[in-house]
């Protein structure tokens, strides 16, 4: 190859590599990298804030570059990951000003799924697979097992989200018609991976649970 040639590559190159430096180019790349990072965050908030800036890195892109479906979708991202980051934050100052006695359902509420339950409803049976906890509103529930009758502001279920065979260790049936909120073991881990510190929480209220179940078997005998 020729002199010539050699230099004409290297100038092909250069304004090759120029057309890849330009302003909106330089905020993608920037998107993109700050999105790699984002996958690669162990905690939910950091994760919410740093995709967050990449949306607004992505958006000046397709801005300068006239990219209009980069810059529709991550305009549409910014609300929605600016959301969550909000949801995520209020949830870890929730529990992070959570005293001793503060009831662990003030602050599992917000992230609850209300449901109507009518009188008679058998809500599960002793040794059936544990799903999900309920937080129960208004009405009554029974644990027939124990004759127990739970009144609103009971979080009854979490013990067999947490037992090593996810057993059911009590029937739950709706005295009357009941209004009820539910949290899947699902969603109860990602409320863990979003905070580590509800771990202690949830530990505080089965310790209550068990100790509660110890000093009714010891007023039984």
């Amino acid at each position: 190859m020729t002199v010539a040639a050699h230099v004409s590559d290297f100038f092909s190159a250069s304004f090759s590599l120029n057309h890849y430096l330009t302003v909106g180019y330089v905020f993608g790349f920037i998107g993109a990298g700050l999105t790699l990072a984002s996958y690669m965050m162990k905690s939910m908030l950091p994760l919410r804030l740093v995709a967050l800036a990449a949306n607004v890195f992505f958006v000046f892109y397709g801005l300068l570059e006239a990219a209009l479906p980069s810059l529709l979708l991550y305009a549409a991202m910014i609300p929605i990951n600016g959301k969550k980051a909000l949801e995520i934050r209020r949830l870890i100052r929730a529990i992070e000003s959570a005293k001793a006695d503060t009831p662990v359902a003030d602050w599992l509420l917000p992230n609850m799924h209300r449901r109507a339950a009518k009188a008679g409803e058998t809500l599960w049976r002793k040794g059936d697979v544990a799903t999900h906890m309920v937080y129960l509103h208004d009405g009554t529930l029974r644990l027939p097992e124990i004759k127990e009758t739970l009144t609103p502001g009971a979080l009854v279920g979490e013990i067999g989200l947490f037992s090593p065979d996810n057993k059911r260790t009590l029937s739950l049936v709706c005295d009357t018609d009941c209004t009820l909120y539910t949290l899947s073991a699902e969603e109860m881990a990602q409320l863990y991976y979003q905070n580590p510190k509800l771990g202690f929480h949830v530990m505080r209220l089965i310790v209550a649970r068990l100790m509660h179940d110890v000093e009714r078997n010891r007023d039984q005998a």
